[in-house]
């Protein structure tokens, strides 16, 4: 029983990150936010090793999942995201820390454009969640970034499987974010069938594509939230065989 216990508040600790439901991002009441420089970002990115691993399986759905739910991110927690999901290298995410600061106006640009995606993105797949048509200009985010990024797909190789991936060209700074934008416009023309499901677990909410066989997953991560739920269902049924 001690061991059982351990283990819940192991995965109890894991799920602190899951820190925002989608349903927030459905309300329309937005929580209050502190003033703050924008740009502002003291501590070093850390290295993707040192990140707990993204659930989304796609680089949009992780992009919204990662970067919070009021789009409001930093210029530090983008970077972060960008080394996370290996767009940008750890040498490149030391050199761009200091972009706010060495070219503002650029560094400013490309944070816009990337909390415009988000905002987005988080509305769209709220909308596939729920099976619901959206308006035209919702998508206009995505298009700008495709417009005016250029970059050839190409086979490669993780986990031992081969995927064709999209890699830009590396001009200016909208490649940056071309990426994610590619992995949008792909689920978002699935369309209705696009399989853009949320966590079962109400405390968690993270966003998850369905690759399984059944498409009946339920959970963002079985090593999680759905541990999490199994020891949970466990003890109940400890508790209801004592009485």
């Amino acid at each position: 029983m001690v061991a059982i216990l351990a283990q819940f508040i192991e995965i109890d600790l894991l799920t602190i990150h899951n820190r925002f439901s989608i349903f927030d991002r459905l309300s329309p009441v937005r929580r209050p936010s502190m003033p703050s420089n924008r740009f502002a970002e003291p501590k070093p990115v850390n290295d993707a090793h040192d990140s707990p691993s993204l659930v989304g399986g796609r680089l949009s759905i992780d992009f919204v999942n990662e970067c919070g739910p009021s789009s409001d991110f930093s210029w530090g927690e983008l970077l972060h995201f960008l080394l996370l999901t290996r767009i940008i290298s750890s040498e490149r995410s030391t050199q761009l820390l200091a972009l706010p600061q060495n070219d503002p106006q650029s560094a400013g640009s490309l944070l816009l454009k990337a909390r415009r995606l988000h905002a987005a993105l988080a509305e769209i797949f709220a909308a596939l969640l729920g099976k619901e048509a959206f308006p035209r200009d919702w998508v206009e985010p995505i298009n700008e970034v495709l417009r005016v990024t250029e970059g050839h797909d190409e086979l490669l190789q993780q986990s031992g499987k081969w995927g064709l991936e999209f890699v830009a060209r590396e001009g200016g700074l909208d490649w940056l974010l071309a990426a994610i934008a590619r992995s949008a416009a792909e689920l978002i023309s699935e369309g209705a069938s696009a399989r853009v499901r949320v966590c079962s677990n109400p405390s968690c909410g993270l966003l998850f594509y369905d690759n399984s066989r059944t498409r009946r997953r339920r959970w963002c991560s079985m090593s999680l939230c759905g541990n999490r739920h199994k020891v949970a269902a466990f003890s109940r049924r400890r508790s209801a065989g004592r009485r």
